[in-house]
């Protein structure tokens, strides 16, 4: 069955599956000590900047956690979009594994604004009362709508001037630089991002993230977070040439770039019909929609799709989407 289920149900860019092969070649030191992470690490210097301090995990979920867990505090809380993943898709893992209050506020649209989160610092050094410490954006957001620099902009200073920090949820973050028409630096460093979870799975790898901290001071220790978070990986090569490949030769662009060439494409085709109304700004590579029930099912029997709730459904594109994909599709809502 084909599918617009998730951009994590592709399989892995035939580039990304050659460097596991090569990098699968004879022994190599444990832990990072490889030349396939110091190549990595290099990469995305390239694309960040020289300040940039990376560390690799395995999934978004130990990325988010043992970030933010890092450079908290137990009496410390985190703010986050209601719909963040953070939130609602990684089973209560800040509460439980860092021991941190999630504070989340309810948004039209995913993104959060200073105004929105202005209310929540009125307890700031009230004893009684968690202290907020971070922002927790996703870029783009769970609704597929992306925070515009401006947004981001202000966000990181209403954080900074607030005492606290701005993290990045960047699961799909290459669908935004592309969607911005920005470098990955513009969209971070010049921003004033303190932390960025940089994802690799949803673009074309079969697993791994990055943890990116842009500041000294705020990476010292990230090192013991990331082994106690069961997120240190032996064969770590495997990750770091996987993030070689994506940030050589505008992979990880192409990638991207296609994905939401081929939402924008549905969204095109599927404008013929006066029911399809995406509930959100199509930004990135997925679709909200409500489809009448007369046509749901059918459409679930060749296309798998997420139901959003109980009447929204979600329709995400992926870099190995085609065309015919689109079109059939489409054929099976007339």
């Amino acid at each position: 069955m084909g599918g617009f289920g998730s951009d994590n149900h592709s399989g892995i860019h035939p580039a990304i599956l050659q460097a596991l092969i090569d990098a699968n070649s004879g022994h190599a030191h444990s832990y990072g000590d490889d030349r396939w992470t110091v190549e990595a690490i290099d990469k995305f210097k390239e694309h960040f900047g020289s300040s940039v301090i990376p560390f690799f995990v395995f999934n978004g979920t130990g990325a988010n956690v043992s970030s933010i867990a890092s450079v908290c505090r137990r009496y410390e809380s985190v703010v986050s979009a209601s719909v963040a993943h953070l939130n609602v898709d990684e089973c209560g893992s800040l509460e439980s594994t860092a021991g941190l209050k999630l504070m989340q506020i309810a948004t039209i649209d995913g993104k959060l604004r200073p105004e929105m989160i202005e209310p929540l610092l009125a307890g700031r050094l009230d004893q009684h009362r968690v202290q907020p410490r971070v922002i927790s954006i996703s870029q783009p957001t769970e609704l597929g709508t992306v925070y515009t620099l401006d947004e981001l902009r202000k966000l990181a200073v209403f954080a900074h001037k607030n005492g606290m920090l701005l993290q990045m949820d960047g699961a799909r973050i290459a669908n935004a630089v592309v969607h911005l028409s920005c470098s990955f630096k513009e969209m971070t460093v010049d921003i004033g991002i303190d932390i960025v979870s940089f994802g690799g799975t949803k673009n074309g790898m079969v697993y791994g993230e990055a943890v990116l901290f842009f500041d000294e001071d705020l990476a010292k220790g990230y090192e013991f977070f990331r082994k106690q978070s069961t997120q240190l990986a032996s064969k770590m090569r495997f990750i770091a040439a996987q993030f070689s490949a994506l940030l050589s030769d505008n992979l990880w662009y192409d990638n991207a770039s296609h994905a939401n060439e081929m939402a924008q494409l549905l969204l095109t085709k599927a404008s013929r019909f006066p029911w399809f109304k995406p509930l959100y700004p199509v930004e990135s590579n997925a679709i909200f929609v409500q489809f009448p029930d007369s046509i749901k099912e059918s459409v679930r029997e060749k296309f798998f799709f997420y139901d959003w709730d109980a009447v929204t459904s979600r329709l995400m594109t992926s870099f190995d989407t085609t065309e015919d994909d689109i079109n059939g599709l489409i054929a099976t809502l007339y």
